[in-house]
């Protein structure tokens, strides 16, 4: 009975500790990516702000050919939305939707993953002008991982997992705006 106890008190004290821990874990997470495009700026903005569009650079929706996409709204305009489902885990199901359009330089979106998990993010592309008539390109992820949970935020390593993806998407937009 005694030894008992005592593994109680220790799971009991492992808990706090960890409970403890993550009130003092950042709580939340923000992805930037950044790429120059040899295209002038407003070319670069228009084929970004068209959600449809980037289905064509996005990874996400390049690791299912068969992903079923739908669409609300008027392509590339504030509250426009692109939906999405998918049987790969990696892209699951959810919707992306324009919260905010400043023309020419920024589209900001509300993220609503419903599946494999049901979670939200922000997040916004940016372009502005870069020498020679050229485009940078900025894509950014934020969003909140809730109190216990972010004592994982750490050992996610969002930077490296969404930021890959960005990255990649980066390229893949270059790559097709460039053709």
């Amino acid at each position: 009975m005694k030894i008992l106890k005592r593994i109680l008190i220790v799971l009991i004290l492992i808990v706090a500790i960890v409970l403890i821990a993550a009130n003092f874990m950042p709580k939340t997470y923000a992805i930037e990516r950044e790429i120059t495009i040899n295209k002038p700026v407003d070319s670069v903005f228009k084929y970004v702000r068209s959600l449809k569009n980037q289905n064509e650079f996005s990874v996400w929706a390049n690791l299912d050919p068969k992903m079923k996409s739908t669409y609300k709204g008027t392509d590339g305009d504030v509250g426009s939305v692109s939906a999405w489902e998918s049987t790969v885990k990696e892209v699951g199901e959810g919707e992306q939707e324009i919260t905010k359009i400043t023309e020419g330089k920024r589209i900001d979106f509300a993220l609503r993953f419903k599946k494999p998990m049901d979670d939200t993010a922000v997040g916004f592309m940016s372009t502005e002008t870069a020498p020679g008539n050229q485009t940078k390109v900025k894509w950014g992820i934020s969003g909140v991982i809730p109190y216990p949970m972010n004592i994982m935020l750490p050992m996610m390593k969002m930077d490296q997992m969404i930021g890959n993806d960005l990255q990649k998407g980066l390229e893949n937009l270059k790559a097709k705006m460039e053709e």
